[in-house]
């Protein structure tokens, strides 16, 4: 028996990416998730967070719903990243403390650390400069969340609390090149220019920033861990600590991809952050908690997916 046995959890983006798989361990450890979709609530819309609340009463809240996107998307629509991530994490952590819930686990992201920390990233360093400007909207955003929870916690003794989990990929992610991250814009290149026979595929940047990845099976683990046991006002990491360059990466994908043509990079276009990895050692001592899909793994899992998921694609004339 866990302490969310029998529990009724409101997962925030629950039909998403990161959010079916936090219904999915929620369901293994005997919870009731429970799911809003955007078409049906507005959750940058008070009124309609009060509403969903008062319908659905639950006892906990996962909030993981979130507008998000790559480089590409950050540039441009910096408004509406920050609006509607600010927006729907301050009326949720509210709204939560007025409708009496007893626990609120938000989702933050690697985005919101400085540009320059110190690598890997530490939960105290959050506050320690100014993020990389193609995602500051977006990283800031969430990093008020901290301290609204952080606020509404001395004040009200709302048991809130945020997990930074580093990059997510895995199967099911957006593919959409307008929005995708590095990974699964990685994988579709490869894959199609293999598939239309193309000798050569040209990705953003220099190559050289670093990353780190975390499965999304992994991460949503350790946020129904964090769920359970983790009770401080502090931002808690879930990550290893393994950085690998885009370089590197690139030749990862095009080996499980089976892409056998020349790599080039565009170096007009923006790296992004140039060193990003987190210390998980905290979430390991305080939970328990630490990835199991090793990055290679995790890939060929999701080529996989993306090669049967796909549609058929004709080659042009």
């Amino acid at each position: 028996m866990t302490c969310l046995e029998g529990s009724v959890v409101l997962v925030t983006g629950g039909a998403g990416f990161l959010g079916r798989r936090i219904v999915a361990a929620l369901d293994r450890c005997s919870a009731l998730p429970v799911t809003v979709r955007s078409a049906e609530y507005d959750l940058t819309d008070q009124e309609q967070v009060r509403s969903v609340l008062r319908k659905l009463r639950p006892q906990h809240v996962v909030h993981a719903a979130a507008v998000v996107g790559g480089i590409g998307a950050n540039r441009a629509h910096p408004a509406s990243f920050f609006y509607d991530n600010a927006a729907m994490g301050v009326h949720l952590i509210h709204e939560a403390w007025r409708a009496g819930v007893e626990r609120i686990v938000i989702v933050g992201t690697v985005c919101s650390y400085p540009k320059y920390s110190s690598v890997p990233f530490l939960e105290q360093d959050l506050w320690s400069g100014y993020p990389e400007e193609t995602n500051a909207p977006y990283g800031l955003a969430k990093r008020m969340l901290v301290v609204q929870a952080q606020a509404y916690r001395a004040e009200h003794g709302l048991d809130a609390s945020v997990v930074i989990p580093t990059n997510l990929y895995g199967p099911g992610d957006t593919f959409d090149p307008e929005t995708s991250h590095v990974i699964p814009a990685m994988i579709r290149a490869m894959v199609e220019a293999r598939r239309h026979g193309a000798d050569r595929v040209t990705l953003w940047g220099t190559g050289l920033a670093t990353r780190e990845f975390l499965h999304v099976t992994d991460a949503a683990e350790g946020i129904v861990r964090a769920l359970e046991d983790y009770h401080l006002p502090e931002p808690l990491n879930l990550g290893a600590g393994e950085e690998i360059s885009i370089r590197d990466l690139s030749a990862l994908i095009a080996g499980l991809t089976r892409f056998e043509g020349e790599i080039g990079w565009d170096t007009s276009k923006p790296d992004g952050q140039p060193r990003r990895s987190v210390d998980g050692s905290r979430a390991r001592e305080l939970l328990g908690w630490r990835p199991t899909i090793g990055l290679r793994d995790g890939l060929a899992e999701t080529v996989r997916w993306y090669e049967r998921s796909r549609e058929p694609v004709g080659v042009g004339p």
